[in-house]
């Protein structure tokens, strides 16, 4: 989200330089306390809930934009204060699917039910912003938000994301250990259930029956225990590689180096990465699923997600085929350029002049 914020922010200042932004957030660590125990979770709420919304008062602005769904909640008090008020959904996942969510907070029912009533808030906005099509959908569907007060909005990809020379591409390769001739996926991203990484685990299994040199680099979180069990079973020690959480330079390496971004994810908001794949010049296999199609467009091999088979043949396929190859990366890197920050600040800052005029 503070990536989101930053560069949105960046692209207002950039097409209404006349304008004057105003950055607001909690205070040090007020929505970081680690739950360790119910009094620290009781506190989290207090001050997320209560605190930080009454720290509002005497806010000077003619506009607020709240560009995380989750702060959804803050709505009504901005409105309270005669502030309009525009919400970002990046997407809803955990409403339409809660079983991914369980396991990941100490308190399941109490963080859905908040949850729930956080996000409800955006009904009250003047406006919402989905990044795709998809999510738009799943707040009519859900959230019974009307289309028109809903605005598509994309992510921009980073523009110092670049294609980086076969020369340098090899020697990363070799930092990373690969050995000549290798077929090298990447996935970038967590460990959500959503992101269907076992997929991509079985098709390094498929692969290598296939006898392709198949390497699987992960990027983001680590392999859960389960995962590791099935890397340990195989016996892909040799194949597979987790390389932390890398700085943007180095990310851009990676993505640079990889042979395919596979992006087998069951449900998406959006899926930047396949953008930023593109960007560095690397091809894509991403899911034929949710928002996956709108945002890589003709420029990606698009497979079913729960099909091992397919994602497995989607590979092999650009790993054989040097003019399909050549013909996506090309395409992708046409289709970057059609997501930048600009055109999307340019789309939220008429939607702001819209809702101050009915305001």
């Amino acid at each position: 989200m503070d990536v989101y914020a930053d560069a949105v922010v960046n692209g207002l200042r950039t097409v209404r330089p006349d304008w004057e932004f105003v950055e607001v957030a909690p205070k040090g660590d007020a929505l970081q306390v680690v739950q360790r125990s119910w009094r620290k979770g009781l506190q989290k709420y207090y001050q997320r809930y209560w605190q930080y919304p009454r720290s509002f008062a005497g806010l000077n602005v003619d506009m607020a934009h709240i560009v995380d769904h989750s702060d959804g909640y803050l709505v009504p008090r901005l409105k309270q204060l005669g502030i309009p008020t525009v919400v970002t959904c990046h997407d809803i996942i955990n409403w339409i699917r809660p079983d991914w969510f369980q396991g990941r907070a100490k308190f399941p029912l109490v963080s859905m039910a908040t949850w729930k009533y956080a996000i409800r808030g955006m009904a009250q906005a003047d406006h919402v912003f989905t990044v795709s099509h998809y999510t738009a959908k799943d707040l009519t569907k859900y959230l019974a938000i009307p289309p028109q007060q809903i605005t598509v909005t994309p992510n921009g990809v980073d523009p110092g994301l670049l294609v980086w020379p076969q020369e340098d591409r090899l020697s990363i390769r070799q930092r990373y250990g690969l050995i000549e001739p290798t077929c090298c996926l990447l996935n970038v991203g967590s460990n959500n259930p959503r992101k269907n990484i076992e997929a991509i685990l079985k098709t390094v299994v498929a692969l290598r029956t296939q006898e392709i040199p198949v390497h699987f680099w992960k990027v983001g979180a680590d392999f859960t225990p389960e995962q590791q069990q099935f890397i340990h079973a195989h016996q892909l020690e040799t194949r597979v590689t987790y390389l932390g959480k890398p700085e943007r330079e180095v990310l851009n390496q990676i993505y640079s180096a990889a042979d395919v971004l596979v992006a087998p994810s069951i449900y998406e908001g959006f899926g930047l990465t396949v953008l930023e794949a593109m960007a560095c010049g690397t091809p894509v296999v991403a899911a034929d699923a949710t928002s996956l199609p709108e945002v890589a467009g003709d420029a990606a091999l698009l497979v079913n997600p729960q099909d091992v088979g397919a994602i497995a043949g989607g590979i092999a396929q650009l790993w054989q085929d040097a003019h399909l190859r050549e013909t996506l990366i090309n395409r992708g890197l046409a289709r970057v350029k059609e997501f930048t920050w600009e055109k999307t600040a340019e789309k939220i800052a008429d939607i702001y002049q819209d809702a101050l005029k009915k305001s």
